[in-house]
């Protein structure tokens, strides 16, 4: 295997197919099947893609045709994506999460002429939106779906499409992608909709592999790259996870593993043992509590160890450890550093952080533990990934490392962070207006407000257009105050507003354990909505928001705050499925609920 593969690649698919004549029969797709995790070879899934490929074109498919891909994570999402790019053809990924109303904007965006659905309970609101949008002519079901009165609409089974014979379909396939440059559009991903409905972004085959080539090398250069397998969670409809937890193990010939879901995420970690993982900061701050609510339970000892773990940790903050607390931390790295590895499968060589900012504290905790945390940067627009931290650059806790290979950066006079690149986009699809505005003379403006620190790592502070600017003119940034509310542990989920008003306030959803156990505490029935009208357990809340504004500057300073109704979700739609929050969203229903704390 050979990085430089990457940066010589046309194409997504020719760097697949040469990874996977030198791999051959090694595993390369892992899922669960029936309790037993069970492996598609290279070779095997190779052969499926170009027969997909071959399907889709006698269908009638041709260049440039979108297909929609909406599935869970699971070895067909690859084989569809790279059969479908096989094809020649675009594809137009979609969260599982999607009403039949945004599948219904995607459909009529892409214009897409085909869509591969994986079941039927996914079907269910696809099917609607598929006849009410009248561009699709095919539908092709990776697992069995009930028949309907499908109108114009061609109804395949995916076995079907993988008939042939595979010798015949890779010739066809290598001809045809011969043909495709780095610069043809790979996919049209749309953005998760944080600020309104969602946009199509082109990207091109460059774009990802770019990345890809970009991120490889830091696992080369700062980790060495060997057997490696990933653990696929994140929804690959998110271009986090498509680059980072797809092309980025087949550029470097890594297995590709997929998580049964967040309620069997941590016991299949333990079973997996990737080494490495690619995941949102949501998902840390769980992973966080969880753990010191278990090491909480086991004694003073073990909470002695863990409080001197994140003393150490402080101290360190990114740099190298003091002389001082070298003893300790040789204690630390035998009893209680490999329990912790232990739960991560014992293998990790890093985990990367990314879809949203992290709080350093976070980052700090991890560390701590004994588990190496790269933070990175970007957005769909950007292939996603900008900036990665990497040991070698010196990692910083309070900032996503230096601009990866091939990326230029500079700030802005306003303090917006511009890039540019293969990696930025061709643009919006259909949609110039927009496009215009993000991209200036060849440079991406991010949105995003920061800085480069003297080593040349990008600083974040905020996003451009959630900044709030108080009744004074005073800039402050949301997501830091939201990020120390949710480290509370009464705190589950934080909104904060301010805009044009004369101080913050807060929207908060209380953490459900903790809550559970202050009712059981306090003799009081276990109902979220009942106890926030308690007078005490407001108070216990209230407790949680005066420690953080300790170490919150006056016009950071939270000082009203209103409960949720319920915690933000993707179902309520005020969550993204990268578990963003929706800021419109919970503006619009909240809004004169928190207008009430100005008036209090």
């Amino acid at each position: 295997m050979q990085l430089s593969d990457i940066d010589q690649a046309n194409n997504l698919v020719s760097l697949f197919l040469t990874r996977a004549a030198e791999r051959g029969d090694h595993p390369f797709l892992g899922a669960k099947v029936d309790g037993t995790w069970q492996t598609i070879s290279w070779r095997e899934a190779a052969d499926r893609v170009c027969l997909l490929a071959e399907g889709l074109r006698a269908l009638g498919l041709t260049d440039g045709d979108r297909v929609a891909l909406v599935s869970e994570n699971r070895p067909e999402w690859c084989i569809a994506d790279l059969g479908i790019m096989a094809a020649g053809c675009v594809t137009v990924p979609t969260y599982v999460t999607n009403t039949q109303r945004d599948h219904q904007h995607i459909l009529d965006n892409s214009g897409a002429r085909a869509v591969i659905v994986s079941n039927a309970k996914l079907s269910v609101p696809l099917i609607p939106a598929i006849m009410g949008s009248g561009m699709a002519e095919h539908m092709i079901a990776i697992d069995d779906i009930r028949k309907f009165q499908s109108g114009g609409i061609a109804c395949h089974a995916w076995s079907e499409m993988l008939q042939g014979d595979p010798a015949a379909a890779r010739k066809a396939v290598e001809a045809r992608i011969a043909r495709i440059r780095r610069t043809d559009t790979a996919c049209i991903i749309y953005t998760s909709g944080t600020g309104g409905a969602p946009r199509g972004v082109m990207q091109h085959h460059g774009a990802i592999l770019c990345n890809v080539a970009g991120a490889a090398a830091i696992v080369e250069e700062d980790f060495g790259i060997g057997n490696e397998r990933f653990l696929s969670f994140l929804p690959l409809s998110h271009a986090y996870e498509h680059t980072g937890g797809q092309y980025l193990p087949i550029g470097m010939a890594a297995e590709i593993f997929y998580s049964e879901g967040l309620d069997k995420l941590a016991s299949n970690i333990e079973e997996v043992r990737p080494t490495i993982m690619v995941v949102v900061p949501r998902l840390f701050e769980v992973l966080r509590t969880r753990i010191m609510k278990q090491i909480e339970k086991q004694g003073k000892l073990a909470n002695y160890m863990m409080d001197r773990a994140l003393a150490i940790g402080e101290n360190k903050r990114g740099g190298r450890t003091r002389l001082r607390d070298r003893p300790m931390n040789l204690i630390l790295e035998k009893a209680l550093r490999p329990k912790i590895r232990a739960k991560f499968g014992g293998r990790i060589k890093a985990m990367v952080s990314g879809g949203a900012p992290l709080n350093p504290d976070v980052g700090i905790f991890f560390d701590a533990m004994g588990l190496t945390m790269l933070q990175g940067y970007g957005q769909t627009e950007s292939g996603p990934i900008i900036s990665c931290n990497r040991p070698s650059a010196g990692i910083s806790m309070d900032g996503v490392g230096p601009p990866m290979r091939g990326v230029e950066v500079r700030i802005a006079e306003d303090g917006e962070i511009l890039c540019r690149g293969e990696l930025v986009m061709q643009g919006y699809w259909h949609n110039q207006a927009e496009t215009d505005r993000a991209l200036v003379d060849g440079w991406l403006h991010t949105g995003d407000i920061g800085h480069l620190d003297d080593a040349g790592r990008i600083v974040i502070t905020d996003r451009k257009k959630d900044m709030i600017v108080n009744d004074k003119g005073d800039n402050v940034a949301p997501q830091k105050i939201e990020g120390m509310l949710t480290l509370q542990p009464e705190i589950g989920q934080a909104m904060v507003v301010g805009d044009k008003r004369p101080y913050i306030v807060g929207l908060i959803v209380p953490e459900a354990e903790w809550a559970f156990e202050w009712a059981r505490e306090n003799g009081e029935k276990f109902e979220l909505s009942e106890l926030q009208k308690l007078p005490a357990f407001r108070t216990a809340v209230r407790a949680a928001v005066d420690r953080v504004n300790k170490e919150l500057s006056v016009t950071e300073k939270v000082r009203q705050f209103a409960f949720a109704d319920e915690a933000f979700s993707v179902e309520n739609e005020e969550m993204t499925p990268s578990l963003k929050i929706r800021r419109h969203k919970i503006r619009d229903r909240y809004g004169d609920r928190l207008a009430g704390l100005y008036r209090a």
